[in-house]
C-alpha cells in the first residue's frame, strides 16, 4: 500500500510542477531537467509515468480536461434531451459556469491552472493540437446543441463562434483578480456575477451574428 501511495504522489507532483512550468515558460521553455529538479524526482520517474515532454504536456492537459469537461457536459445534459430547443443563454451558461466555478475554488492552484490554460492557446499550432484532442468531445457536444439553436448556420460558422467563446473564457480566466476585469475575485457572488455578464454578452453577440 505504501508503494502505491508513493507512486501516486510522485506522479501528481510531476504533473503539478509541469503545469506551473508549462504555464510560466511555455512548451519550448520547459525542460524535463527543470521539471525533475523542482519536483525532486529522477528522470526515470518521468519516463516511467509519461515517456517524453510531449506526453507530459498532454497528461497535464488531460488532467485539466478530466476535471472540466464532465462538469460542462453534465450542465449541458440538462438541455440535450429536451424537445424544446435550448436557449443560447442556457448553452453558454453550461459552457462558462463549470470552469469558472472550478478555478475560483482552487485558490493559488487556480491561478496556476488559469495561466497554463492561457499559455496552451498561445503555443504554436502543433503544440496546441497535442492538447486540443482532450477537449474535442466537449466541443463537439456544444457544437451539436448550438446547431439546434442556430439551424441556419453552417458547422464551420458555429466552430468559428465557439472558438471566440473559448478565447473569451481563457481571457477571463487569465484576468482573475485584476482590477477592472470581468471576474475581479474568487467569492461565489463575484463568480456568479461574472458568469451572468459573460453569458449575456456572448449570447447577444452570437444572436447578432445569426
Amino acid at each position: 500500500m505504501k508503494n502505491i501511495v508513493t507512486t501516486i504522489d510522485t506522479k501528481e507532483q510531476i504533473l503539478n510542477v509541469a503545469e506551473r512550468q508549462f504555464g510560466e515558460k511555455g512548451f519550448a521553455g520547459t525542460t524535463l531537467r527543470g521539471v525533475i529538479k523542482e519536483a525532486g524526482v529522477n528522470i526515470a520517474a518521468v519516463h516511467y509515468h509519461f515517456g517524453s515532454k510531449e506526453e507530459l504536456f498532454v497528461a497535464v492537459v488531460r488532467r485539466v480536461a478530466q476535471q472540466m469537461v464532465p462538469a460542462q457536459l453534465k450542465e449541458l445534459g440538462k438541455y440535450t434531451n429536451q424537445d424544446k430547443t435550448p436557449s443560447v443563454e442556457n448553452i453558454m451558461e453550461a459552457f462558462f459556469a463549470p470552469p469558472l466555478r472550478m478555478i475560483s475554488q482552487m485558490g493559488e492552484a487556480g491561478v496556476i491552472r488559469s495561466q497554463f490554460i492561457g499559455r496552451c492557446r498561445a503555443e504554436p499550432l502543433p503544440i496546441q493540437r497535442l492538447g486540443d484532442r482532450e477537449f474535442n468531445e466537449s466541443q463537439q457536444c456544444f457544437l451539436d446543441i448550438l446547431q439546434r439553436a442556430f439551424p441556419n448556420q453552417t458547422r464551420s460558422e458555429l466552430e468559428w463562434k465557439l472558438d471566440l467563446v473559448i478565447a473569451i473564457l481563457i481571457r477571463t480566466l487569465n484576468q482573475v483578480g485584476q482590477s477592472g476585469k470581468v471576474m475581479t475575485g474568487n467569492s461565489s457572488e463575484e463568480v456568479e456575477i461574472a458568469i451572468s455578464r459573460l453569458v449575456k454578452f456572448v449570447s447577444e453577440g452570437m444572436k447578432n451574428f445569426d
